[in-house]
């Protein structure tokens, strides 16, 4: 029988934390990979000095934190780490391995919020003209990624089951498999509903698939990095820079423009498959401009030095 070295123990308690993660928290697996690298980065960092991951003190994790900031890691790389390194002396915590959680106190580096990058209501119109001149399924894309603010793999990977109720609602399943029900607008419904009778045009002959974009490719259904591509191109021709387009700013200004049409935080945060609306609060950059103008226009002192 072979014993167990520390390294042994530390990627088994990596391994049991992590699978607590999916089975509890519905952790997806770019989630799952993250904390593996930064906790299996972390043991490497603690063995250094032979100190075991599982037994690390606030002072050795402190060390691990100015480290990373030395090399010269961003702020929000940091956090991650941090976060990984909180959940799993949770982790550690509640299984009774520990009977303190050392990261309670430490120094966590601060971030600002980035305000989200979004395309003008003119600018997504004129993508999505110019995607329905190129291609009906590209089309069709646009006018559902905008109308829904889905995740481009939620886009790409949607079911043929996925649309409900004659085309009026999509069932989309997001990050850790939770579904959301999102109505679409008239005008994606309709583009939706001619879609559907032209998308066996776009199947090889005889074949059958369950995906509602199908394609040729290895996994059978159109692809994000097709669609980023074609995004980038749509975006050269109607003279918009390239690089401030992609899939995550159709989302960001599927939100932004709700926002500024008056839309609930909650209504939005629902589409957007947001689990804590603090995530959808940034979407509120677009209401401080109307709210000046509305202060400026309405307030009854605005105008005292016009007299």
């Amino acid at each position: 029988m072979t014993r167990d070295t520390g390294q042994n123990l530390s990627d088994k308690w990596i391994e049991n934390f992590l699978q607590v993660m999916v089975a509890e928290q519905g952790a997806s697996p770019r989630t799952i990979t993250a904390y593996r690298h930064d906790l299996q980065d972390l043991a490497a960092f603690l063995k250094v000095d032979n100190v075991a991951l599982c037994k690390a003190k606030r002072k050795n994790l402190q060390s691990y934190i100015q480290t990373l900031a030395k090399n010269g890691l961003s702020a929000k790389t940091q956090a991650r780490r941090l976060s990984a390194m909180h959940e799993f002396y949770r982790f550690l915590y509640s299984e009774e391995i520990r009977d303190d959680n050392p990261t309670n106190l430490l120094d966590c580096p601060k971030i600002g919020k980035a305000l989200p990058k979004y395309l003008n209501e003119t600018e997504v119109n004129l993508l999505i003209d110019a995607g329905k001149q190129k291609d009906v399924r590209l089309g069709v894309l646009l006018e559902v990624a905008y109308a829904s603010g889905m995740r481009v793999s939620e886009l790409v990977e949607l079911p043929l089951t996925a649309v409900l109720h004659d085309g009026q609602m999509v069932m989309i399943t997001g990050k850790g498999g939770k579904q959301r029900m999102v109505p679409l607008n008239d005008v994606a419904k309709i583009a939706l509903d001619n879609w559907l009778i032209q998308r066996e045009t776009y199947l090889k002959r005889g074949r059958s698939s369950k995906w509602l974009f199908p394609s040729k490719s290895s996994t059978g259904h159109y692809t994000r990095d097709a669609f980023f591509k074609a995004l980038k191109a749509l975006a050269l021709e109607v003279d918009i820079a390239p690089q401030r387009v992609s899939p995550h700013v159709l989302r960001h200004s599927f939100a932004s423009h709700l926002v500024a049409h008056d839309a609930d935080l909650r209504s939005v945060q629902k589409m957007l498959g947001h689990s804590d609306i603090a995530t959808t609060e940034i979407y509120t950059h677009v209401m401080e401009e109307r709210l000046k103008k509305i202060i400026s226009q309405k307030h009854p002192l605005s105008n005292i030095h016009k007299i």
